[in-house]
């Protein structure tokens, strides 16, 4: 890694610390090295958050540092139970209140992005939301109506780059010198919110997403999107239909159009996990900047679709299991799941692990979510994570950041919601559904697809042991021309070649 990485990974931790990033956690639940840690960054806050305990930079300080801070800061913002609701606040001008680039730029952008097609767009307004990565714009297209123009920011696939990179430094040193954060495989994560953001710098993959999603949703109630103009959309350019909803958000004005609150909490809780756990595929970025109310039905409209996340049948499964399990208290359920899908080593106790779970579970039972401190749950779960030395699974984590997001987002709109009523009809329909008939049919008919692909397989294995074969009795019948011994050699007379280089190019 380039010392560009470092520099600016030292930079992001002085920031963050200096504008009192560090001052959110709640430490007593943490393990002692982290609040050690904790407690030494905390040394070079700013006079005034230690004096008020208010973090009024933070949101600028992580527009200053790059894209993937704002994405981290927008989480945040959907979580007053973990960071209070003045920081909370602050930071929902992450979502889509940002500086705009330049308007004099849009022109050119789309004339080079859809060529002759770029004079079908009229009327376009000024920005109507800007975000760390995009901005939107409403328009006009000729014969037709209202459209929304969403356009990449110039240059924030770079600051991408430079951000993952440090993130790989950092990941890369942790694993190296911290050998207790092997089993949380910071490398893999990383990998996979890599993977996520080069999705979402391509707004024709968006435009597919959106395709894609519309088709999984297209029978369900409750639950809206917008259409693609795929005539108008190009790499950094992506047109749809107009979203005309009040931002989900806005509770004053939810309440003056008479939508109800508390069923809107609920449809966007049930919609987002039958996403989840019947596709298999959802939208990852739910905070309240991309979600609307539609005035006259109370459905959810959801709008950016740049991260979407995916998880095969069997990570559904699991996710199902899991959220049944503590919502019928089958806590050796929940427990024989993390073992099966290799969350926690087999070395460990299913019967201790079970016991775990369940004083995290028995607590939020019978709760609203007004009564639950997340932050303490979290916290709890942390220290069981590194008690049974459980495994992260990288492709899980796109999924639990969401699970944050929207539960976030839920309880926001009704604080007496009570997340495990809520989860039971769509979670409980389709454990019955994998337990019945229907699922042992899929679960034959997918075991039955395996072991046709290996069958296909078999003849390409065999060709491919036969050739390592072959080549593994040439190379014992070769003569071995060069010895270790002169390998070795040769590698030392390169060494020295290259001090007496250095040596006569400082002193000549």
């Amino acid at each position: 890694m380039s010392l560009a990485a470092y520099f600016r990974l030292a930079r992001a931790g002085y920031v963050l610390a200096r504008e009192g990033a560090f001052s959110i956690p709640d430490v007593t639940a943490l393990p002692g090295p982290l609040r050690f840690a904790i407690a030494f960054a905390r040394l070079i806050e700013r006079p005034s958050v230690r004096r008020t305990g208010r973090v009024e930079r933070l949101t600028r300080a992580l527009n200053r540092l790059g894209p993937t801070y704002v994405k981290f800061g927008q989480t945040l913002a959907t979580r007053p139970d973990i960071v209070g609701a003045e920081i909370a606040n602050d930071l929902a001008a992450l979502q889509d209140r940002m500086e705009p680039f330049d308007a004099a730029l849009v022109p050119a952008i789309l004339a080079e992005a859809l060529g002759e097609k770029a004079a079908d767009l009229i009327d376009i307004t000024p920005p109507i939301a800007a975000a760390s990565i995009a901005q939107v714009h409403a328009a006009r297209l000729k014969r037709r109506g209202k459209i929304a123009v969403k356009l990449l920011r110039p240059g924030v696939a770079e600051r991408f780059r430079a951000d993952l990179e440090s993130y790989y430094t950092a990941a890369r040193f942790i694993e190296r010198f911290v050998p207790a954060t092997r089993r949380l495989r910071p490398i893999d994560v990383v990998r996979t919110l890599d993977h996520s953001a080069r999705l979402e710098l391509d707004l024709r993959l968006e435009a597919a997403s959106i395709s894609e999603f519309a088709g999984n949703i297209k029978d369900d109630p409750g639950f809206a999107i917008p259409a693609v103009s795929w005539d108008h959309t190009g790499q950094n350019v992506l047109t749809t239909s107009w979203i005309d909803g009040i931002p989900i958000r806005d509770h004053a004005a939810l309440d003056a159009a008479g939508i109800d609150r508390k069923a809107l909490a609920r449809n966007l809780l049930q919609s987002f996990l039958r996403h989840a756990i019947r596709d298999g595929f959802f939208h990852a970025d739910m905070h309240p900047g991309n979600l609307f109310a539609d005035p006259r039905t109370g459905d959810v409209m959801a709008v950016d679709f740049g991260i979407m996340g995916r998880i095969s049948r069997a990570e559904r499964r699991f996710l199902a299991d899991i959220l049944y399990g503590f919502i019928t208290r089958d806590y050796r359920m929940v427990a024989e799941r993390h073992f099966e899908i290799g969350y926690v080593p087999a070395n460990q106790s299913v019967d201790d692990f079970a016991l775990a779970i369940r004083s995290i579970g028995e607590p939020l039972h019978g709760r609203t979510a007004s009564d639950i401190s997340m932050a303490r749950v979290l916290g709890q779960l942390f220290a069981i994570t590194e008690l049974f030395d459980m495994q992260t699974r990288p492709e899980l984590v796109l999924l639990q950041k969401s699970m944050v997001l929207v539960e976030g987002v839920s309880r926001a709109l009704d604080p007496d919601l009570d997340i495990w009523t809520v989860a039971e009809p769509v979670v409980g329909d389709w454990v019955r559904r994998e337990a019945g008939p229907l699922g042992r049919i899929e679960d034959v008919r997918d075991g039955l697809r395996t072991l046709a692909d290996a069958a296909r397989r078999v003849p390409v294995i065999l060709r491919e042991a036969e050739a390592v074969l072959a080549d593994q009795e040439a190379r014992r019948r070769r003569p071995q021309l060069i010895r270790p011994w002169m390998t070795m050699s040769l590698a030392w007379l390169g060494l020295i070649a290259l001090v007496l280089a250095i040596w006569r190019l400082v002193f000549p």
